[in-house]
């Protein structure tokens, strides 16, 4: 079972203003999905905890198609995802082997890649009796794509699992394969942020990438640039409903993203806006090794 042209075209519709697509990219992208050689997307998942994955479908249950069932039905170019796909076992890695074959899709990992033990942390699959490490299943695919997006902070620079001491030698997809790679960033990555990416991808379309990687476009400056407790009182202590949280370690200001515009669970609130210091999840340094809430023992009653 395979993400429909359809219902890709429905989510997309769905998210067009909030990821930039006018009625004219929706038409043209309606001609490239109709295109049966379309790239195919083959989606991974290594070190990670398959939020993204979890993300991506929560914004397609929001609206329609509402359900993971209204998506599951008929084929477009999302191929291979290890939790949406009815195959296992050696008949989904075929469909791997197949588009190995043939060459430039776009491959989506989600999750850090172990290298220590030989990547022995970490397995993709077993294929005639042999078991494939993630490390090599990524290395090898990674040779044949037309383009490699990382979706998520995981797959992009290591992120949680990558935290010290960081025993299984997990890294980001760039530093495993030596290839250039779109990087999603986020703790789960936004599924506008996907949509938009992979969207840009079927235009034919330059993504502009920063010096880490991530679209510009999407990651375009301080989060706490446009934080609406920017210029409020400090709080000393979490709760107390309309201040500033720099100093309860917010990292707004060394974060960048569009959270405050993107919000999630379809449109419902963000990080700051639900009273939470930002940890800085869109960055590369994240989780980092700083406390992420900071207290002063002191009360502001």
């Amino acid at each position: 079972m395979e993400i429909t042209r359809r219902d890709f075209l429905k989510l997309a519709g769905a998210s067009a203003a909030a990821v930039g697509l006018s009625m004219s990219d929706l038409s043209r992208l309606e001609q490239a999905l109709a295109n049966p050689a379309a790239p195919t997307v083959l989606w991974l998942q290594g070190a990670a905890c398959t939020g993204c994955s979890v993300s991506f479908l929560n914004r397609v249950s929001s609206s329609a198609p509402k359900t993971a069932a209204d998506v599951l039905i008929d084929t477009v170019n999302l191929r291979y995802h290890p939790n949406l796909m009815a195959a296992a076992g050696e008949s989904a890695v075929n469909v791997v082997r197949s588009a190995y074959d043939t060459g430039g899709y776009i491959l989506v990992v989600e999750g850090g890649v172990p290298t220590a033990f030989s990547g022995a942390a970490c397995w993709a699959w077993t294929y005639n009796g042999v078991d494939v490490t993630f490390k090599d299943a990524v290395t090898s695919l990674a040779a044949r794509a037309g383009k490699i997006l990382c979706v998520g902070t995981c797959a992009s620079w290591g992120g949680i699992p990558a935290a010290p001491p960081n025993p299984t030698g997990i890294v980001g997809v760039k530093t495993a394969t030596g290839k250039s790679t779109i990087n999603i960033a986020g703790c789960p990555a936004h599924p506008d942020d996907v949509v938009w990416v992979i969207s840009q991808l079927l235009l034919g379309r330059t993504i502009s990438l920063d010096g880490s990687g991530r679209p510009k476009s999407l990651f375009p400056e301080d989060i706490h640039e446009h934080c609406p407790y920017e210029d409020s009182e400090e709080a000393e202590r979490l709760g107390l409903e309309g201040r500033c949280l720099e100093e309860l370690g917010c990292r707004g200001k060394e974060t960048q993203g569009r959270c405050q515009v993107r919000l999630f669970n379809g449109g419902v609130n963000w990080c700051m806006g639900a009273g939470a210091p930002c940890i800085g999840c869109n960055s590369p340094s994240f989780p980092g090794t700083q406390a992420l809430y900071k207290t002063t023992g002191e009360s502001d009653d």
